[in-house]
């Protein structure tokens, strides 16, 4: 009985509903019948889809009716219309997530799943059951194995060590003239109704008739169903005489056979533990050559199409799926496949087995995607207000906004190679090791000698995995027999003091390491007038020699003072406490004012650092980049007792180089960063880093360049350009002006 007052809005129209109604049923129970097409009711056709709460592709099939629920159907031409704002639809919160762990998980609950269930929990296993048609619904499975459901609650991951694929089946649709038209059903779905009861009015059935329905069924073969947008008459054909008969109607029931609803299924193939049970591990009833009518509902694919691609070369089942777009629809190929498989068979061709099948099932929100998911927010350097009172534009980089030009790169660059200028590098990883084992355990991490350096020196180090393979680069300096401050990368940083404490922990060492990225700034003073500007501000004669470090007060604040270059020119890296960070910054840009001090940022950053040809380790390197592929043979010391990856190292050693990271130089603008090197029209590897230099007026690049024949070419083309193979570094080859 109807509840007073308890309505739906459907598309403008009040419809009441009833306890256990879906939208589905309580839409056919006030006789309306909005959907062309055969609907299943059970989640696996494209028809009932409706747009609730600004959300689109929702079945209202698997959708309980609420009161004051806001309903739209999709359009029958077309896609559903975008929200007219970017925020959550809902204006809710993040969608809920919870991640679950048990032994088993079984996906379905019908005959099969139930019985799956009870014999899990009879063996003494933690089991989770989903059944969509409670709301509890598997959309993915992944290695693991992995179950990602959509529940009421949000979303849940699933870790188990069994996964049950107790889906059943899905209804073979019929493709015939007039198979989109509304009022047409499956058998179950027309059950499913009838037993809410739904008035179906004048039902004739073809093929196995529906229980509990009362039916006319239809004699012969299925030719079609003709009406003006409803259903009115179902049209067979005996298969004796080949006459034709039309039964009038108010809805057609078909009962056409059935396939398994698998698609979870072979998501899972192959995996530890995973299997399908019931129906959901059957065959399919292949349905007869279609003739005419639409096979694919989603993409409006008719059977005169399917004959145009055929006709046309396109003969194999992943080929005609591809041309025709059939089965790439909101169904995901439930309601077309089967009939693209008959007719696939029917021309000749051997059918392959059901495709891979790739997460998700059904569609689901951004914010479902998104569930349990956070966005590392971008972490900003004590000196970010400063670069935006410059003018400074801020790009993301290895997890930091940091400057990428102050909105003259001219004035940057010439900054740097003749005057001094200032870069913000607090974002570099520093890492404080030591302990009566930092020695010996340094030198058993980095392949470059430890032992040797000397206090008050510093070291340019390549950081390798047990694989030899290069995957940060950085500084190592001395600042007492057992203590030592270690620079990582920019984008290293974040697990560079895990990554030590793991082998420390693992080699049993007495070391202590400690993360200073976050509390010490970092302030690069570069370019032949650096030297002046920093002796205004401390004292002169103790500032160190290039490659060395001192402590020592730069204005005021307390620095360990760093001799090195990235960009070519004199530099000194001032780390200091970050709370000092603007005071030290104001102070270098006033005493400067008179030198024509300038920042630069990382564009113009990038351009130096690569006119001397540093690496930069992500950029230019690969996941299987060894020092000598990278040509940094030279930072590695192969005749250590051990380090880290030094049996790799040695046995690649002795293989003739397959790719070397090479300089390359040549007229005209650069080229993009991943252009195509060439060598006799052969792919002979491709650009990593690449600009034009201001200082040489030549563009300059580092590219990974494949052998060939035994050797590297030295004639290239890129973008049908030449290009010269040349010697690091570009710029100063000697080294003069960074230890002047």
């Amino acid at each position: 009985m109807t509840r007073p007052g308890k309505v739906i809005d459907f598309d403008g129209t009040q419809v009441p509903f009833e306890a256990g109604d879906t939208v589905l049923t309580a839409v056919f129970r006030a006789g309306l019948r909005p959907w062309g097409g055969c609907l299943c009711a059970d989640g696996d056709c494209p028809y009932c889809l409706v747009t609730l709460g600004g959300v689109s592709y929702v079945r209202a099939c698997r959708t309980s009716a609420v009161e004051g629920m806001k309903v739209a159907s999709h359009p029958s031409g077309g896609y559903p219309p975008l929200p007219s704002s970017t925020r959550a639809p809902t204006g809710e919160s993040a969608v809920g997530f919870e991640m679950v762990h048990c032994d088993t998980v079984v996906i379905g609950q019908g005959r099969s799943g139930r019985e799956a269930a009870a014999e899990a929990e009879e063996r003494g296993r933690r089991v989770v059951t989903l059944d969509a048609r409670a709301g509890t619904e598997a959309v993915g499975v992944y290695p693991g194995p992995e179950v990602v459901a959509r529940t009421p609650e949000g979303m849940a991951r699933i870790f188990s060590e069994e996964v049950v694929v107790a889906t059943g089946s899905v209804e073979v649709q019929p493709v015939c003239p007039g198979n989109q038209l509304a009022g047409i059903l499956t058998r179950r779905a027309a059950e499913g109704l009838a037993a809410s009861g739904v008035d179906l009015g004048r039902v004739v059935s073809v093929g196995r008739p529906p229980e509990g329905v009362g039916h006319e069924p239809a004699q012969g073969r299925l030719v079609g169903f003709e009406g003006e947008g409803v259903v009115r008459r179902v049209v067979t054909r005996d298969e004796e005489t080949g006459a034709e008969r039309a039964y009038p109607c108010d809805t057609a029931v078909v009962g056409l056979g059935s396939g398994p609803r698998d698609t979870l299924a072979r998501m899972a193939h192959g995996l530890p533990g995973a299997r399908a049970v019931g129906s959901a591990a059957g065959h399919l009833d292949r349905p007869p050559v279609p003739e005419a009518g639409v096979v694919c509902p989603c993409s409006v694919v008719t059977v005169d199409d399917l004959r145009s691609v055929w006709e046309r070369g396109f003969q194999e089942l992943e080929l005609i799926k591809r041309s025709t777009l059939a089965g790439t629809g909101a169904c995901q190929g439930a309601v077309c496949m089967p009939h693209v498989r008959s007719f696939v068979a029917a021309g000749g061709q051997e059918l392959p087995p059901s495709f891979t099948a790739r997460p998700v099932v059904t569609q689901i929100t951004m914010g479902e995607a998104a569930a349990g998911w956070y966005h590392h927010p971008d972490r900003r350097t004590a000196l970010h207000d400063e670069h935006l009172a410059l003018g400074a534009m801020m790009e993301r980089s290895g997890g930091w906004l940091r400057p990428w030009t102050y909105g003259d790169p001219d004035r940057e660059y010439w900054a740097v190679r003749s005057g001094v200028s200032i870069c913000d590098v607090s974002t570099l990883g520093k890492t404080l090791a030591s302990g009566p084992d930092a020695d010996a355990f340094l030198e058993r991490i980095y392949p470059a000698s430890i032992t040797s350096l000397r206090p008050g020196r510093a070291k340019y180090v390549l950081v390798l995995d047990e694989r030899g393979y290069v995957f940060d680069d950085g500084l190592v300096c001395r600042e007492g027999p057992n203590r030592f401050l270690l620079t990582s990368t920019s984008a290293g940083a974040g697990h560079f003091e895990m990554w030590l404490r793991d082998w420390a922990e693992a080699w049993g060492m007495d070391v202590r390491i400690l993360d200073r990225t976050a509390s010490w700034g970092a302030i690069n003073v570069t370019g032949p007038r650096s030297g002046e500007l920093l002796s205004r501000l401390g004292a002169a004669d103790r500032l160190p020699p290039f490659m060395g470090h001192t402590e020592m007060e730069v204005a005021g604040v307390a620095c360990r003072v760093m001799r090195l270059s990235f960009t070519g020119e004199i530099s000194y890296e001032l780390h200091h406490q970050a709370i000092r960070s603007r005071h030290l910054w104001h102070t270098l840009m006033e005493s400067g004012a008179d030198l024509d001090v300038w920042p630069h940022g990382l564009e113009v950053l990038e351009e130096l650092r690569l006119e001397k040809g540093h690496i930069l380790v992500g950029v230019d390197s690969l996941s299987d980049s060894t020092p000598r592929r990278l040509g940094h043979g030279w930072a590695v010391r192969t005749d250590k007792a051990d380090f880290l990856g030094r049996l790799a190292v040695a046995r690649t050693s002795r293989m003739d180089l397959d790719k070397l990271l090479v300089g390359l130089e040549m007229e005209g603008a650069p080229p993009p960063q991943g252009a195509i090197l060439r060598v006799e029209g052969a792919y002979a590897g491709f650009v990593t880093s690449t600009a034009w230099s201001r200082a040489l007026g030549r563009s300059v690049m580092l590219a990974w360049l494949y052998a060939r024949d035994g050797g590297f070419p030295g004639d290239i083309l890129i973008d049908g350009r030449p290009a010269r193979r040349v010697t690091v570094p570009f710029y100063d080859p000697e080294g003069a002006r960074v230890r002047a």
